[in-house]
């Protein structure tokens, strides 16, 4: 008989995890991390080298186009639980989001010594994962960087446009 999962009152989104897997893209990419890395550091430089013309356009009216483009991507890879506020290039390209608890910040004290999540044990810990992706990436030091808490107004928001918005500007 299988056993019956209470939902968790800190799930994301009201989204419990999905079924534990081997494979799939978001394993893939903490595998991939240092690549994504480079990526990533590719895909700022683009983004601020066409900064002057998405602010002309305005950031505003390209928030929808961006937010559903983010979406797609970054939930096929990363399983994004679009927070408006990423932070996968400092965390192994292992969204901390998926943590059940939501934690930004590093692991629980539940961590079951199989590197199961306290909450749902089928899952893999997020941050086992990120710890992992941490250590095939250059910056392995960026995981120990503090996060800030979550502004839950940027929920559903595109992180892309965030990097263009001074700090402080519009959520």
């Amino acid at each position: 008989m299988p056993a019956i999962r209470n939902p968790a009152a800190y799930e994301p989104q009201g989204r419990a995890p999905r079924p534990a897997r081997k494979g799939g893209l978001p394993a893939w990419s903490v595998r991939h991390a240092r690549f994504l890395a480079r990526l990533y550091a590719v895909s700022c430089a683009a983004v601020n080298f066409s900064a002057p013309l998405l602010r002309r356009i305005g950031l505003e009216r390209l928030e929808g186009a961006a937010a559903l483009l983010e979406r797609e991507t970054k939930g096929r890879f990363f399983d994004c639980r679009m927070c408006g506020q990423c932070v996968l290039s400092a965390t192994g390209m292992s969204c901390p989001m998926n943590c059940p608890k939501a934690l930004r910040n590093g692991p629980c004290g539940g961590v079951r010594p199989d590197g199961g999540c306290e909450i749902y044990p089928e899952m893999t810990c997020v941050w086992v994962r990120a710890w992992e992706g941490a250590q095939r990436m250059q910056a392995e030091d960026a995981i120990l960087q503090v996060q800030t808490p979550i502004d839950h107004r940027r929920k559903g928001a595109s992180a892309w446009l965030a990097l263009l918005r001074p700090i402080g500007g519009k959520p």
